[in-house]
């Protein structure tokens, strides 16, 4: 007698983003960089790719935080140590440059005292398709949370 097999269960947008698809030289040629620059990136704890063995596998949103850090590097003149401490200190409505009537619809600027993400799990209520996990901001934080633990 033939075994069933279960139906897999579809992943959700969010679970595909996240997934690590993309090897190191892959996203280097995507991005227009180098290896040796993703290297650097992890090394000072602004990214964290996800391993198989020896080799760095990196997702979608991975690729999307590299590529806002790459402005923030070549066209904003930013340097590394700076990003980092902009991570620290600056909230998400400044790195991100959001629209004053966004802004002021936004919960994290309304209420200064969390981030965004911590308040609730919408980024700015007139834009109900616009999730934190969409959010550059919220994925480098994510992102360097789980390069701690």
């Amino acid at each position: 007698m033939k075994e069933k097999k279960k139906p897999r269960k579809e992943m959700t947008e969010e679970e595909k983003m996240a997934l690590p698809l993309y090897p190191i030289g892959i996203v280097a040629e995507l991005i227009g960089t180098t290896d040796q620059t993703l290297r650097l990136y992890e090394k000072h704890g602004l990214i964290k790719p996800a391993r198989r063995n020896k080799n760095r596998y990196y997702s979608e949103n991975d690729i999307k935080w590299l590529k806002c850090l790459r402005e923030l590097i070549h066209i904003k003149k930013i340097s590394i140590e700076g990003i980092k401490k902009l991570l620290e200190y600056a909230p998400c409505w400044e790195i991100t440059d959001c629209p004053e009537k966004t802004r002021d619809l936004c919960s994290a600027y309304i209420d200064k005292s969390k981030p965004c993400w911590e308040l609730n799990r919408m980024i700015c209520n007139s834009e109900p398709d616009r999730i934190c996990e969409d959010c550059i901001v919220y994925i480098s934080q994510v992102t360097r949370k789980d390069i701690g633990s």
